[in-house]
């Protein structure tokens, strides 16, 4: 088969019968540990009030029972890295003896830093994601060394961090400085890729709520990341999560950590706004 051949073959699936409509979101209401209510459903960004009016988080395209996972910390897989990083928070490292505890105090006097990232740096004048952050205090207020982007101690912490920030909104900032990586983000998100030439948003933006194959079509929101996916039984990170999907339209992909995933999961976040900060979530 041709490569055109191919393309067309999976735009077809796309558009007719292995794409069964799933009837959407169900209706149900997130709330983590009896207590932490989470915004699952909200008013789409204006920037997208062209293609959708509601912004809905992927816990609703998910099993009753994948649900339950989530709504309380002893079940949620995902904790347990959280747990982890707890850890991690106290230990000292580095030339400097210090931890990250010596300078921000408990992990929970760091709620809300999680909603606000990828986000602008003065100082280095480039967009950094939460990774980033994390990796510069390492090497340049602890002396120790970075850690491998999506690798299991920085996704542990950025899970840390997330979990401390559950139900507060998500609210990346997309202009001033950060919008030149912001509209790089977009052009990533409409941009056909691979053989099968699919974009981001032919299964996210324009058949969200249907089934390909055995897989329930969610918005792609990122506000649940990390995430710990049942299909591998690891927490995942978002750089991760976009080199599978890259990968899946039989594209050359990015590495994580490079300007192509900073600036995609910058926009992406961003077409979350208004949802709660979610993570750890589960997700098949």
């Amino acid at each position: 088969m041709t490569r055109k051949a191919i393309a067309l073959t999976a735009l077809a699936l796309l558009a007719a019968p292995l794409v069964v409509q799933a009837g959407g979101p169900d209706d149900d209401e997130l709330v983590i540990n009896g207590e932490i209510e989470i915004t699952t459903k909200a008013p789409a960004p204006a920037f997208l009030s062209d293609v959708m009016d509601e912004v809905i988080s992927g816990w609703h395209f998910r099993s009753d029972e994948t649900q339950a996972l989530e709504a309380d910390d002893f079940d949620n897989p995902g904790m347990i890295f959280v747990d982890k990083a707890r850890e991690q928070w106290d230990t000292v490292e580095g030339t400097e003896g210090k931890s990250c505890a010596s300078c921000h105090g408990a992990p929970e006097d760091m709620a809300g830093v999680k909603a606000t990232y990828p986000k602008w740096n003065d100082d280095a004048e480039e967009v950094r994601t939460l990774q980033m952050q994390v990796n510069d205090c390492r090497t340049e207020r602890m002396g120790a060394e970075a850690w491998k982007y999506d690798g299991g101690d920085a996704i542990n912490m950025v899970a840390l961090l997330s979990a401390v920030s559950r139900g507060m909104p998500v609210n990346v900032a997309i202009d001033g400085p950060v919008q030149a990586t912001w509209e790089l983000g977009k052009e990533l998100y409409y941009t056909r890729t691979g053989q099968l030439e699919l974009s981001c948003a032919n299964c996210h933006e324009q058949n969200y709520g249907n089934y390909i194959r055995a897989d329930h079509l969610s918005q792609g929101q990122i506000n649940g990341f990390p995430t710990y996916r049942l299909n591998n039984a690891a927490l995942n990170g978002v750089h991760s999560r976009f080199k599978g999907c890259v990968r899946d339209t039989r594209a050359e992909t990015y590495a994580p950590g490079s300007p192509e995933f900073i600036a995609l999961e910058l926009y992406v976040a961003s077409r979350g706004n208004g949802l709660s900060v979610e993570g750890p979530s589960v997700r098949n």
